[in-house]
């Protein structure tokens, strides 16, 4: 939330007007701990996007498990879906959170894609 806010302004990144449909969407900020019941949900939400589309892990839980280590949690979503950028911590700082977009920017810049 402090990323959206006037200090940190991630307007300027085109990422003022979220869009609330997978159709609408190019990218996919996954933020929180992902359960073995909700992959299904998340892998749908997936396909439904149209191509190009990117998927940014959000914070450890996401990206890792956390501290999580049992039955019900999914141990990183790339078991899931490809992912294009981390962004590290627990919860990760704002600064964290631009440097991954433009991270993610100079990833569409190059034109990388992932097989």
């Amino acid at each position: 939330m402090a990323t959206a806010c006037s200090h940190y302004d991630v307007d300027r990144f085109g990422a003022g007007l979220p869009r609330f449909s997978p159709r609408q969407a190019d990218v996919l900020f996954v933020v929180g701990t992902i359960s073995h019941k909700l992959a299904p949900a998340l892998k749908r939400v997936y396909d439904q996007m149209c191509e190009p589309k990117w998927v940014v892990a959000f914070g450890v839980c996401t990206c890792t498990g956390g501290f999580y280590d049992n039955y019900a949690t999914v141990m990183g979503i790339d078991t899931i879906i490809p992912v294009d950028v981390y962004i590290p911590g627990c919860p990760p700082r704002p600064e964290s959170v631009i440097d991954g977009l433009m991270k993610l920017q100079e990833k569409i810049a190059t034109g990388a894609q992932r097989y």
